[in-house]
């Protein structure tokens, strides 16, 4: 799909022009860094979904200097953590904040976001659940959520460092965009697979422990050092998590 076609697509599903510039920027950034799972390939699955409601606004819900709540109200997860992206660079923490996203779904490419948190200049964690995929390796009933987890680092020198990753060996978009099949999406691993599954279960009772529904949970801080700069020293001119 060319970026002239996904924007056509976005826009006729009835979003607001805000709004459809806000879903295909993140499509686009997926694609261009070789996400398909999350890229354009999403855009013929929303149009399957039959309780799109184009004109949903989230809302925050509770707001203290360190600790937020969100509830997504029926928009889609991608604008729900856009929203809460925005208030948190228009009013960061003192220090640091949790910030909780109630029916939020589906997210994305986690690391959309934190990467904007850290170009603002804020330290951030995120986490989200999603329909359970995975089961234990010992086989059963699938338990937990290719959940993935996602850490923006700033960095004076202007580039941040962005982990985001799955603890399964394939995640559903992947499965979607055709890239992998259902019998892929299991915790990576191997024989060591049970370590990605703990890391996919305690995330998914963390985020189930302070929201309802699917939903996500960040961490956002302001910085008290800046580590990145002496860590792209020695790495020596390795391409880092997050790099192009």
């Amino acid at each position: 799909m060319r970026p002239e076609e996904a924007r056509e697509r976005i826009r006729a599903l009835g979003f607001s022009e805000t709004d459809g510039d806000t879903l295909f920027a993140h499509f686009d950034d997926a694609e261009r860094r070789g996400k398909r799972g999350h890229g354009y390939a999403r855009i013929p699955w929303l149009e399957t979904l039959p309780d799109l409601e184009p004109s949903a606004r989230a809302e925050r819900t509770q707001a203290t200097d360190c600790y937020k709540a969100w509830d997504g109200r029926g928009a889609l997860g991608y604008l729900t953590l856009a929203a809460i992206v925005e208030d948190e660079l228009a009013d960061p923490p003192r220090h640091a904040r949790v910030v909780a996203a109630s029916r939020c779904f589906p997210t994305g490419m986690l690391g959309h976001y934190v990467r904007k948190l850290a170009d603002g200049g804020l330290v951030a964690l995120l986490t989200a659940t999603s329909p359970a995929r995975l089961a234990h390796p010992d086989g059963g009933p699938p338990l937990a959520g290719t959940n993935p987890l996602a850490v923006g680092i700033p960095s004076s020198d202007g580039g941040p460092i962005v982990v985001d990753v799955s603890p399964a060996r394939a995640t559903w978009g992947d499965v979607i965009a055709g890239v992998a099949r259902e019998e892929d999406v299991v915790p990576f691993g191997g024989d060591q697979a049970h370590k990605a599954f703990a890391l996919a279960l305690g995330t998914q009772l963390l985020v189930e422990s302070l929201v309802e529904g699917y939903g996500a949970v960040l961490v956002v801080a302001r910085p008290e050092a800046d580590p990145v700069p002496a860590l792209r020293a020695l790495a020596g001119g390795v391409r880092l998590p997050g790099d192009r």
